[in-house]
């Protein structure tokens, strides 16, 4: 799909869309219960019908009412015969049921995308050679078998936060107790805590320890339970920086109180709009496209910690260099650290393009607020928010949308 963005200033007010993140981590505790479960305001993305899929191939059930997800969990998770779990493109599926897989002694098949399979899994692979378990990677899927074991389990701080979750949701169901050892320094900690506040709303309890130990109770059950999904800061953040870039939306339904990390926006924002910051952005590397756009339409930046980048659904670091180029801005990628220097701006050269990455295509669209801009392969925003395009004409901004 190609977007064509008309220069137009946005006004309004918008909702945010539910989270994707919690909604992972909630439809996935319901799925583990011992009856029905109901996860209300769901955003049918493409990553959420991921997990979906994969809760169904364990054993689960659910229907759909509008946005609310009725799920009649399965405490036993367990592979159904002749079927595989479909993660899509969806990182976190794949993250976080590689542990649920392992749960039973069977054989289980994840599949994906080879994007997808071409993303790390050598947490995993570690783990289930210490601990003697089946774990085969090609380039088309995963294959693992267990049981998983309780015990101790160490894993590195400055990786994916994903695979400490997917023990996070898995150990519970083990026989005995468990320990997760996180080896400094830690990364990505918000989406830690994002898991264990789903858990205790499913009835499973943690222990966060000093020295960055989490104890787990084994034999635990997962409690049916009727939630909902709150607003998600991550993708609020393009619709704020449209207030950077001139407009002026209002953003309903966030929760000032919540555990995501990525409200940490507001900050990073203000930062960029006073001058040329440096920002780390180890705890929040979804927010890199968003922050990496408004630096570009104002004073420049430098960013930090964002070796990262390089395993998400692209390399944001350098596509987004490459894209914001055609913009006249001059960009330095290094292996940790990305430099936007300010320097003059202007409509783009050429097309932009989205690299099958969402979080690009949003990014490059409130670009085009200020400009306009034509986007190819703008699609991927179904990754996580169907209806982005829609919300920002909610808000005035003027989208052509065709189809190749």
């Amino acid at each position: 799909m190609t977007v064509e963005i008309i220069p137009s200033k946005a006004g309004g007010t918008v909702k945010a869309p539910p989270s994707k993140s919690m909604a992972h981590r909630l439809l996935i505790c319901a799925g583990l219960s011992k009856g029905e479960s109901v996860v209300r305001g769901v955003s049918a993305s493409e990553d959420i019908k991921a997990t979906l899929d994969c809760l169904s191939s364990l054993g689960a059930s659910w229907n759909a009412e509008g946005s609310d997800i009725y799920v009649t969990g399965t405490s036993e998770p367990s592979v159904v015969s002749g079927e595989a779990l479909h993660c899509r493109e969806s990182g976190s599926t794949l993250r976080f049921f590689v542990p649920l897989a392992l749960l039973s002694g069977k054989n289980t098949v994840l599949e994906g995308s080879r994007t997808l399979l071409s993303r790390p899994l050598g947490v995993y692979a570690d783990i289930c050679r210490e601990k003697k378990l089946l774990f085969s990677q090609d380039g088309s899927s995963v294959v693992v078998k267990g049981p998983l074991p309780s015990g101790t389990y160490t894993v590195p701080g400055n990786i994916s936060s994903q695979f400490i979750s997917g023990l996070l949701f898995a150990l519970p169901l083990a026989k005995g107790d468990s320990e997760i050892h996180i080896l400094p320094p830690v990364e990505s900690s918000p989406y830690i805590n994002l898991t264990v506040r789903a858990l205790e709303k499913f009835g499973v309890k943690t222990e966060h320890t000093e020295g960055d130990i989490i104890k787990i109770k084994g034999n635990s059950v997962y409690s049916p339970a009727d939630v909902s999904v709150e607003g998600d800061w991550s993708n609020a953040a393009f619709f704020a920086a449209l207030n950077e870039l001139g407009g002026n939306v209002k953003i309903a339904g966030l929760d000032e109180n919540s555990l995501q990390g990525d409200k940490i926006f507001t900050k990073h924002f203000e930062s960029l709009s006073k001058g040329t910051p440096v920002i780390h952005i180890g705890d929040c590397p979804d927010l890199a496209p968003v922050l990496f756009a408004v630096a570009a339409a104002k004073y420049g930046g430098v960013f930090t910690g964002t070796r990262r980048l390089k395993i998400k659904e692209s390399d944001r670091a350098e596509c987004m260099a490459q894209e914001l180029r055609k913009f006249g801005t001059a960009v330095t990628v290094r292996d940790d650290s990305v430099i936007i220097f300010p320097k003059e701006f202007h409509a783009p050269s050429e097309h932009l393009y989205g690299h099958n990455d969402h979080r690009i295509v949003m990014a490059l669209s409130v670009l085009s607020t200020v400009t306009g801009g034509i986007i190819d392969g703008a699609e991927a925003v179904s990754k996580s928010f169907p209806d982005f395009f829609e919300r920002l004409g909610e808000v005035g901004i003027e989208v052509k949308c065709s189809e190749i």
